[in-house]
């Protein structure tokens, strides 16, 4: 239980994700695992679909943010995770949702880990990349690019992306670095980092407006 705790909360730093690459860690993990549902109307892998239905009934959070903006955390992992592990028992989706109201964030990476025991993988060792043809490949890729270090014998010379935050503000980004590299949209990096400097720039709600 504890190794594989923490293999789990190995996931927690490479967060926020984007809807397709949390649906596709959510899957590799799954694969690694061996995971497959008893119950015959779910599927083994979660899609981009199926996660915005479980946001809809309220058994995944609602992102942080909206459109392509929307990102998904730690937390999120964990609950698609869940699902996906009591649909393996041939629980239903509507008993899901008494099962999981009031549930903290603890009591669900404790079931998570408990669920996939010593056959988690962390994140180095989930084989996201698939062989062409099987829908999957891109994906995979894209995921890849956050756990592969980036050669730092090749960034000799590499060129930095400028992404307009907004007036007096310019994001200058790597284009090695991971968030580009898994095909974010500069415009998403620009929302997020406006909604951070939102919070800095009037941390009391009462006195708070919106960054420009």
């Amino acid at each position: 239980m504890a190794d594989a705790l923490a293999a789990l909360r190995e996931y927690r730093p490479l967060a926020p994700w984007g809807l397709r690459d949390l649906a596709a860690l959510a899957g590799g993990i799954l694969d690694a695992a061996g995971i497959a549902p008893l119950n015959s109307s779910a599927t083994s892998r979660p899609s981009e679909r199926t996660i915005r239905f479980y946001v809809v009934r309220g058994l995944v959070s609602p992102p942080d943010g909206r459109g392509t903006a929307a990102v998904y955390g730690y937390r999120h992992l964990l609950q698609v995770l869940a699902i996906k592990l009591r649909q393996m028992d041939g629980v239903t989706l509507d008993a899901l949702g008494g099962e999981f109201a009031g549930i903290t964030g603890d009591q669900i990476e404790r079931r998570v880990a408990a669920a996939l025991g010593p056959e988690l993988p962390p994140p180095g060792r989930i084989p996201l990349l698939q062989a062409p043809g099987t829908g999957r490949g891109k994906v995979g890729r894209a995921a890849l690019a956050w756990f592969t270090p980036v050669d730092e014998a090749g960034r000799q010379g590499a060129s930095c992306r400028r992404i307009e935050v907004g007036p007096g503000v310019q994001l200058f980004m790597d284009e090695a670095h991971p968030v580009l590299r898994a095909g974010t949209a500069p415009a998403a990096i620009a929302d997020a980092i406006r909604q951070t400097l939102a919070g800095l720039v009037a941390p009391d709600p009462s006195a708070r407006r919106p960054f420009p």
